[in-house]
């Protein structure tokens, strides 16, 4: 019983702990593949929670295992969710409440889909390994916001909006152009591993990144690219991101809007938290905290990223990274009353250590001076 002056935790938290899944928190895991994972009654498969500091009752993960030759138990939940598959192969069905046409399409390593809110879906590993995937949602915000499990997970309506039996339902696709950039609308990508991106410099040098609107969510996801010896920008935005490590390395750096943009300068650099990433880790910054990605490994980098979506925005999110100038807040620097810190504006110390570890790991440097021009 929590008793005044307790703190009472939330629906959400209550569910995962009622769940019995190991729960893993922090500012970020180095690999995702090696958490502790525990039998899920509710899938009949295996599985973890990830509860960052960064979600904040955004969104939610799990990562899920199912064995060799076997199929998970129907789920269906009102809460938007990404499948993104870590190892071995498989198929889906999917269908909508009360109805028997089945949607069905295979997947691998490396696919991406998005199950349509609300429609049962059973996912079936077809091969002889074990697979792992992990599972991106916003399962929180929906679960504290109604507090009841049977509307949640045994609700009936049929969002016939989202989803419509049929083939090309995961095999169609478009792309676009808008205020951000490269959008792509789709709710299945074959390997998010080789898939072309579209050019978004302002983020930072040779800088790759398409938004993937998917299943008519409010959540979207992003991949960026970004190439060897190089970093991108310093930006903030509303919590509840998440961001997963597809290929080479490096570390990311997150401090509080507090510290200042310069907060070795400013004497906080005690405040600066580091976080490794490279494949299959995921880190997530919290609300209006500064971040900043770095390359560090042989290759180029790569990294998926899930934040709301562009084709349906949601107030709360809109305030959090508000448009300034029809742009996106991220996208426009801080000078001009956005949220991107410019290279010639960041703190001298964080170039200074980039050019270390590169050297530490043999890495050829790719910033050339000009980048750090005085902003006018």
């Amino acid at each position: 019983m929590t008793t005044a002056g307790q703190a009472r935790e939330t629906f959400y938290d209550s569910w995962m702990r009622k769940e019995g899944l190991p729960v893993h928190r922090g500012y970020g895991m180095p690999d995702v593949r090696t958490l502790e994972r525990a039998d899920w009654a509710r899938t009949g498969g295996r599985a973890a929670f990830v509860q960052l500091h960064g979600m904040e009752g955004f969104t939610g993960m799990q990562i899920g295992e199912i064995a060799p030759r076997a199929s998970l138990e129907r789920q269906r939940h009102l809460h938007q969710q990404f499948v993104t598959i870590l190892s071995g192969r498989g198929t889906a069905d999917v269908w909508l409440p009360g109805d028997t046409r089945r949607t069905s399409f295979e997947w691998q390593r490396g696919s991406f889909f998005a199950i349509p809110l609300n429609c049962s879906y059973v996912l079936h590993n077809t091969g002889s390994e074990p697979v792992l995937y992990m599972a991106v949602n916003d399962a929180p915000m929906v679960l504290d916001l109604f507090h009841n499990e049977d509307f949640v997970f045994a609700n009936d309506y049929r969002f016939t909006d989202r989803f419509a039996p049929g083939d090309g339902y995961y095999s169609d696709s478009k792309r676009y152009e808008n205020y951000f950039g490269g959008i792509a609308e789709t709710n299945f990508i074959a390997d998010i591993n080789e898939i072309v991106l579209d050019s978004l410099g302002v983020k930072g040098s040779g800088v790759d990144a398409t938004v993937f609107e998917m299943a008519g969510n409010t959540v979207a996801a992003h991949i960026t690219s970004w190439p060897v010896g190089r970093y991108h920008k310093a930006h903030h935005h509303l919590g509840g991101a998440v961001l997963f490590g597809l290929r080479s390395e490096g570390y990311v750096l997150i401090w509080p809007q507090e510290a200042g943009s310069r907060p070795y300068e400013s004497g906080n650099g005690d405040r600066v938290v580091r976080v490794e990433w490279g494949e299959a880790s995921v880190y997530s910054p919290p609300s209006k905290w500064y971040h900043q990605h770095f390359n560090t490994g042989p290759g180029t980098a790569r990294q998926l990223a899930f934040r709301g979506g562009v084709k349906h925005p949601t107030g709360i999110r809109r305030a959090g990274n508000p448009i300034v100038g029809g742009r996106p807040g991220v996208l426009v620097s801080v000078r001009e009353g956005g949220s991107l810190l410019p290279y010639g504006d960041e703190d001298p110390q964080i170039r200074r250590d980039y050019l270390e570890a590169l050297a530490a790991r043999g890495v050829t440097p790719d910033m050339p001076d000009e980048l750090y021009a005085p902003t006018p």
